[in-house]
């Protein structure tokens, strides 16, 4: 059985530049276009939250292993609550863009690199939000940022059935090593987007010491 503990520290360390630059402050400049502004970061907000919604479901869709089809429907089903709650801040927004993480997540085809790739979005994705947090509780709008704070409680709860369901699809080696690639993958694509955005605003991706 695959120590998940171990797996998840080996991400990390694997990827623990990509991850601290998708956790810095320039993260939100890449995903609203420079225009770091409530709206923006909602409108960003929602086409995260509808892409994960979708991939999710899709996957679920298509998934034959029972646990693993059981563990993408409660990530569908979280994703479109928050798609929704967000989309309630927003007039009649309807999401524009697929982010490069989730084309990514959406060319895994089997159980293994799905959990794998699902692993690695998630802390992808914790790290985006703490900025998110951090820029309502700047913006003095307390609500909003305990509303984030409890889409990283999911976030939480969504690496504990990645990594539960990991050590059941992942009895030997080859498959560890299979998921660990699609994790790495899948911080890589998030990171990759990161990397462009910065670099069509004019921006240094490389945090300035």
């Amino acid at each position: 059985m695959t120590d998940a503990e171990e797996f998840l520290e080996t991400v990390r360390a694997e990827n623990e530049t990509e991850l601290s630059r998708l956790g810095s402050s320039k993260s939100l400049y890449a995903d609203t276009g420079g225009e770091i502004d409530t709206e923006p970061v909602l409108r960003a907000t929602a086409d995260a939250e509808y892409a994960a919604w979708r991939t999710f479901e899709a996957w679920a869709d298509d998934e034959d292993h029972d646990d693993a089809r059981a563990a993408f429907e409660a990530t569908a089903t979280e994703e479109r609550d928050h798609y929704e709650t967000v989309a309630e801040k927003l007039d009649g927004y309807e999401p524009e863009t697929v982010p490069n993480l989730h084309e990514y997540l959406r060319d895994r085809e089997d159980t293994v690199e799905r959990t794998g790739a699902l692993i690695g979005r998630i802390l992808a994705s914790q790290r985006s939000k703490s900025q998110i947090v951090g820029y309502f509780v700047g913006d003095a709008d307390p609500q909003t940022a305990g509303l984030f704070r409890e889409f990283g409680d999911d976030l939480d709860d969504q690496l504990e059935r990645a990594t539960d369901l990991l050590e059941e699809v992942c009895p030997d080696e080859a498959d560890r090593e299979r998921a660990l690639e699609a994790a790495s993958g899948a911080i890589e694509a998030a990171y990759e987007e990161y990397v462009a955005s910065l670099e069509e605003l004019g921006a240094n991706p490389k945090p300035v010491c």
